[in-house]
């Protein structure tokens, strides 16, 4: 399972025209699930997440997860993170779960995001989504479990 993490302002996600998820300071979460993967790796992957120092404290060091910085959660299913890129020119897709299973363990991952206490909006899984954010910092991490 893996997150492409990035702290953000703030962050959206569109479908049709309709904004279904939205934050303000926190991470945009984007979520690849790979065959293989179950609920303690989802489980695993949220604490993570979560507990992430990547939020600035009052000297500006990287001390403080999304929790202790106040901010929210923008998590937005990706199946091209599981992609293999090693050969060719062309993305294969053979290492992502079947889409019901990614669905269930990326509806898994959120809820226990949820349970944490943190402020968290979704994106619609398998829809053609507009995603929009400011990049705090830059500051974005891979993390994978």
């Amino acid at each position: 399972m893996i997150a492409l993490i990035q702290r953000v302002l703030e962050a959206s996600v569109t479908v049709d025209g309709e904004v279904c998820g939205q934050i303000g300071p926190g991470l945009l979460v984007l979520l690849g699930v790979e065959q293989g993967d179950d609920e303690q790796k989802a489980k695993k992957l949220c604490d993570k997440v979560v507990g992430y120092r990547i939020f600035g404290d009052s000297d500006d060091k990287m001390n403080l997860n999304v929790t202790q910085a106040g901010g929210s959660l923008l998590v937005v299913s990706q199946f091209t993170l599981a992609a293999d890129t090693q050969k060719g020119m062309r993305p294969g897709f053979s290492r992502g779960a079947a889409p019901a299973e990614a669905e269930r363990l990326y509806q898994y991952f959120y809820g226990q995001c949820r349970e944490k206490g943190i402020p968290t909006e979704t994106g619609r899984f398998a829809a053609d989504m507009k995603v929009a954010l400011v990049n705090d910092g830059p500051v974005t991490f891979w993390l994978q479990v």
